[in-house]
């Protein structure tokens, strides 16, 4: 082991490790939860929720893949999937013919609409329900503070290659 390297303290290493499994089993427990109440997969509602939060309730491709933090051809065949299912359909930009728009339907608000009442519940149930308010503040705080020093460390980045 390199002496030089500032190795985490017992603590630090369990901590890191339990948010490691919280994050990925957090992660599976909201998508088996969905599947059962909704048939909706958790990227499905991450996609109807980006599409929802806008007054258009349509995003441009490449800004819904930013939003997501996933590849575009990882959106590309996610959002053709949705569309064999009625909840989202391509539009095309006026003016930019290599530009796309990724638009809800009424199916699709209709689907997410349902889906949302229970979601809450289970993060209630989950996360919400099973902290205090300030702890909750806390873990706001740390998550403010880790999302911040990726968003800086993103910006200092090399570009990546295609």
């Amino acid at each position: 082991m390199d002496p030089d390297t500032p190795w985490l303290s017992t603590e630090q290493q369990r901590v890191w490790r339990n948010w490691l499994r919280m994050n990925t089993e957090l992660s599976a427990a909201l998508h088996r939860r969905l599947q059962a109440d909704s048939d909706l997969s958790l990227p499905d509602y991450d996609v109807l929720v980006q599409l929802t939060d806008t007054a258009e309730a349509r995003v441009r491709v490449l800004d819904l893949a930013r939003a997501l933090r996933w590849e575009r051809s990882r959106l590309s065949h996610h959002v053709k999937r949705m569309e064999g299912r009625g909840l989202v359909r391509r539009e095309e930009v006026p003016g930019d013919g290599r530009g796309a728009y990724v638009a809800l339907t009424s199916h699709g608000r209709t689907v997410i609409e349902r889906a949302a009442p229970a979601h809450v519940r289970t993060v209630r149930g989950l996360v919400v329900d099973a902290v205090t308010d300030a702890e909750l503040a806390a873990l706001g705080a740390v998550v403010d503070k880790v999302l911040a020093r990726l968003a800086a460390a993103e910006e200092t980045a090399p570009p990546e290659r295609c």
